[in-house]
């Protein structure tokens, strides 16, 4: 099983961190030992003092597929959920300053959080909001539709890259409004309606 992320995929998230705004889509992986499963707590490592949680829409593969053209990913999906990319900012930063890969930052063990899989097309998918509450506050909102890369188009570009397994994710990218966790929050993610994810940070 692989994560693919999608990194700056909306515009006014790149513009809060003062990113450029890329031209396609911005890809870096996860291993599989980044799987935070929903309802587990998030244990603060030691190596970072600016752990950011990054809310994002997730959808997963149900065959294995090459090469897919946009109009043919709607068969393909089996679920979507939400979850957390967490990042450590302050290793990020130094990361990006020196011109080196992002994974110290981005892909140590159980940065990736995941929620519970519902049933949605991607015609439903993209008109459907995501929100996370950090005890019990919204601090970030957004809507699929507002992806500069819509999830048709990032799969595609993916599988013409690397062939897609039954079970791979792929996290499409986070809305403005990302921030820090401290030890004692709690945070909830929701699609929709529906909450999908909680995890508690210690």
């Amino acid at each position: 099983m692989k994560i693919f992320c999608v990194g700056r995929n909306y515009a006014k998230h790149a513009k809060e961190l003062n990113n450029d705004v890329p031209s396609s889509p911005l890809i870096f992986m996860k291993p599989k030992t980044a799987i935070l499963p929903n309802g587990l707590t998030f244990y603060y490592p030691e190596f970072s003092q600016n752990i950011h949680f990054e809310g994002e829409i997730v959808v997963r593969m149900n065959a294995s597929i090459k090469s897919l053209e946009p109009k043919r990913v709607n068969k393909f999906i089996t679920g979507v959920t939400v979850g957390i990319d967490f990042t450590a900012r302050d290793i990020q930063d130094e990361c990006k300053k020196n011109g080196h890969p992002w994974e110290l930052a981005k892909s140590f063990d159980f940065s990736a959080a995941l929620g519970d899989f519902v049933d949605m097309d991607l015609d439903e998918l993209a008109e459907s909001e995501i929100k996370v509450l950090k005890n019990k506050e919204l601090v970030q909102h957004g809507f699929a539709r507002d992806m500069m890369f819509d999830i048709p188009t990032v799969v595609s570009y993916i599988s013409h890259r690397f062939t897609l397994h039954k079970g791979d994710l792929i996290y499409t990218g986070t809305p403005a409004g990302v921030g820090p966790v401290a030890k004692g929050d709690i945070l909830e993610l929701f699609l929709n309606d529906e909450r999908l994810l909680v995890t508690d940070i210690k």
